[in-house]
């Protein structure tokens, strides 16, 4: 029986059953011929399975379809195989793997995701969508899976929870520019589109947690420590997170740090960490050693905040800059 030209067509329950038979054959011995064989028909028929969910040309796909497609999805445990077999597929039938995720992830049943719900069950394939910036020929394919996914709250607590999650300097610090970058905004993205359920990690993972930011904050890298000392600012000075970001200006060894960094031979890396250190000095309420280290570096601050990026065109930044001074030099 010839299984690679069978032109009938097939309802959306064959096609992801079928769908699931030719991944499957994609890791069997056979030789290239046969392995490319399989390929192409495994993109014919995510193809198809997108045809359902979505449409195709001007004909939109039918409630029926998509409904019947989804649940043979979820029971032939599609999502997870798609992307362990990502790199097995053809350059279009990765991007189609990537629209399915999109569709499904989107679909409600009332005021359910049942997508959301599936992998919620099943985090391993949140966690090798992760994995896949170890592999360049397809990270920037699982990069944008995982975005998708991170949209949704319960996936996104689940991978901060997880011990997944402390692979993320992994993946920026190891990797090329594009993939570290890709990396890092999904890193951003974890830690700021749900605000609540990330304050509450980071109240009770706050020593695990910033002993790891800390490592991108002191890379050699100067895209990463730049990003980095921005995203510190922004999560900072959220107001759901006005408990992390008292007990961070707390900390002697932090404000030393960005003190440091005013210093840095970049001027970028000054400005992202002058966001930060700006937080230190408008605390109305510094602890005694904060405010004894700005006493003892009062006339140097003042003379080097005179002094710090006054070419600068920006309203904002000057009037905050002033202010720093006026408090600084009240300190006594």
């Amino acid at each position: 029986m010839n299984f690679f030209n069978r032109t009938k067509t097939r309802s959306p329950q064959e096609s992801a059953r079928l769908l699931r038979d030719y991944l499957l054959r994609l890791d069997a011995p056979g030789s290239p011929e046969t392995k490319r064989k399989v390929a192409e028909e495994c993109s014919k028929l995510i193809a198809s399975v997108k045809a359902c969910l979505l449409g195709e040309g001007d004909v939109d796909a039918s409630p029926e379809s998509q409904t019947a497609v989804t649940n043979e999805v979820y029971n032939q445990d599609l999502l997870a195989l798609l992307v362990m077999h990502l790199r097995q597929l053809e350059f279009e039938a990765r991007k189609d793997v990537g629209h399915i995720y999109s569709s499904l992830l989107r679909r409600t049943l009332g005021t359910r995701l049942p997508t959301v719900d599936h992998i919620a069950h099943k985090p391993a394939i949140l966690f090798n969508a992760l994995h896949g910036y170890a592999d360049p020929e397809v990270a920037l394919n699982t990069g944008m899976i995982l975005k998708e996914m991170l949209r949704y709250e319960p996936l996104a607590k689940i991978l901060l929870y997880s011990e997944e999650f402390y692979t993320f300097p992994k993946y920026i610090e190891d990797t090329t520019f594009g993939i570290s970058c890709d990396a890092f905004a999904n890193m951003k993205d974890t830690l700021t589109k749900h605000k609540q359920m990330v304050a509450a990690y980071l109240e009770a993972n706050y020593d695990r947690f910033f002993t790891m930011y800390n490592t991108l904050i002191m890379s050699s890298n100067y895209v990463t420590k730049r990003q980095s000392l921005k995203l510190l600012g922004e999560i900072l000075l959220d107001r759901a997170n006005y408990s992390i970001m008292t007990r961070y200006i707390a900390s002697e060894a932090n404000l030393k740090l960005m003190m440091n960094f005013l210093r840095d031979r970049s001027r970028n890396i000054q400005f992202e960490a002058f966001h930060v250190f700006k937080v230190f000095v408008a605390n109305p309420n510094k602890p005694p050693e904060i405010a004894r280290i700005l006493r003892r570096n009062k006339e140097r601050l003042l003379v080097f905040l005179r002094e710090f990026h006054n070419d600068k065109d920006d309203d904002q930044f000057t009037d905050e800059k002033q202010f720093l001074i006026a408090q600084i030099e009240r300190l006594q």
